[in-house]
C-alpha cells in the first residue's frame, strides 16, 4: 500500500458521523491536492475491507456522485441516518455539514 493511500484512509476513517469531506477534501489532506480521482479509486477497492464511512466523501459541489441504484439507495440510507440532509436525492450542504480538519 502507498503511503497516500494510507493517508486517504486515515482522512477518511476520522470524519465524524454527521459530516461529509470532497474527494477533493480528502486529497489535499492526504497530501495530494490534484488527486481526487485517485481518491475514488481508493474508496472504490479499500471500502470494505477497511470498513470506511464512504457514503461520508462526496463531489465537490456537494453532490452525490453515484448512478441511481442501489448503492445510491444505501448512501442517501446512511447519510439520513447519520442526520445529513440531501436536497433532491443528490445535493449536500456543504457549508451545514461539510467537515474541515
Amino acid at each position: 500500500m502507498t503511503e497516500f493511500t494510507e493517508k486517504v484512509i486515515t482522512v477518511i476513517r476520522a470524519i465524524p458521523e454527521g459530516k461529509v469531506m470532497t474527494y477533493g477534501q480528502v486529497a489535499a489532506e492526504a497530501g495530494s491536492p490534484r488527486a481526487a480521482r485517485q481518491v475514488v479509486r481508493i474508496l472504490h477497492s479499500m471500502s470494505a475491507p477497511y470498513k470506511l464511512p464512504w457514503h461520508r466523501v462526496i463531489g465537490g459541489k456537494g453532490e452525490l456522485r453515484l448512478p441511481d441504484g442501489e448503492t445510491l439507495e444505501e448512501q442517501l440510507f446512511l447519510l439520513a441516518a447519520e442526520g445529513v440532509e440531501v436536497t433532491g436525492r443528490r445535493y449536500v450542504d456543504l457549508e451545514r455539514y461539510g467537515y474541515r480538519t
